[in-house]
Parts: structure tokens; C-alpha cells; sequence
């Protein structure tokens, strides 16, 4: 939470003197127009990827696969397109580099190996706990943590 609100104060005071010193550099009219203009072909890139995205996913679909990838890549697709909106230089680049196709797959790899390790420190201490509560010294004659629960069963069919 911390972080949104450092993001929400931090970007637009970068934005700002970024858009100062470039229009200190090409003028006023040339910053607005360098705007407008990244900002249309910042939405003609977002077209062309998300129909190329939509088209990879009705296919995994088709095929009777999870698009998981294609539905990571529209979540990037869709705040690249709102970076590309909100005027200024480095809301653009981020935005730009959401929606080039090589850039955008790094960052996923990246952002889903991050979730990987989430998860799976996660996972590691709910089982840590678990196999505390079931499998204690007591519980398991050698004394270590393990996966398996001992237990009886009994089936009833109907």
C-alpha cells in the first residue's frame, strides 16, 4: 500500500520536470505534440498486440489449453495502454515497454518467477506448520517433517 502511494507521488512530480526540461529544450507546442503523438502510436501498438493476444488465447482455448500466458500479457497489454494515456515521457516509456512484445515477455517471466517464489515460500511455511501440528516428535518416529499423514480409512459405496 505504501508503495501505490509513493508511486502516486513520486511519478507525477518525475513527469513534471521531465516535461519542463523537455520543454525548455523543443518548446512548449513540440512537448505537447511529442505527447499526442506517442500517445497514438503507443494505442496503435496496443491494438495490434491485443488482437495478436486475443487471437493466441481463443486458439490455446480452441485447443482445450488454460491461456494463462495470454491472460498475463493482457493484464500488461491493459496498463500499457493506460501508461500510454496519462501524458508524459516516463509513463510512456514504461508503457512502451509493456506493449513491445520481447520487453513485455521478460517483465512477465520476471513478475511470474517473482510469484513463483512467493508461492512457494508461501506453500513451504503452511507445510512447515502443518507438518508441525501433525507430524511432531511424537508424532513421527524419526523425528522429522514429512509430507505423509498416517490414518485409517474405511470405504462406503453406495
Amino acid at each position: 500500500m505504501r508503495i501505490l502511494f509513493l508511486l502516486f507521488i513520486v511519478v507525477p512530480i518525475i513527469e513534471i520536470m521531465v516535461l519542463i526540461q523537455a520543454s525548455k529544450i523543443i518548446g512548449g507546442w513540440g512537448t505537447v505534440g511529442l505527447i499526442l503523438l506517442t500517445a497514438m502510436a503507443g494505442m496503435a501498438l496496443l491494438r495490434r498486440q491485443g488482437v495478436a493476444t486475443l487471437m493466441r488465447a481463443r486458439q490455446r482455448m480452441n485447443e482445450g489449453a488454460i491461456p494463462a500466458t495470454e491472460m498475463v500479457e493482457g493484464i500488461f497489454l491493459a496498463v500499457g495502454g493506460a501508461l500510454l494515456l496519462t501524458p508524459g515521457f516516463v509513463t510512456d516509456a514504461i508503457g512502451f515497454c509493456c506493449l513491445i512484445p520481447g520487453v513485455r515477455k521478460a517483465l512477465i517471466g520476471g513478475v511470474l518467477a517473482r510469484a513463483v517464489n512467493i508461492q512457494t515460500f508461501s506453500s513451504a511455511q503452511h507445510t512447515s506448520k502443518q507438518s508441525d501440528t501433525f507430524n511432531g516428535p511424537q508424532g513421527n518416529p524419526r523425528g522429522s517433517q514429512s509430507d505423509v499423514i498416517d490414518g485409517e480409512f474405511r470405504r462406503e459405496d453406495d
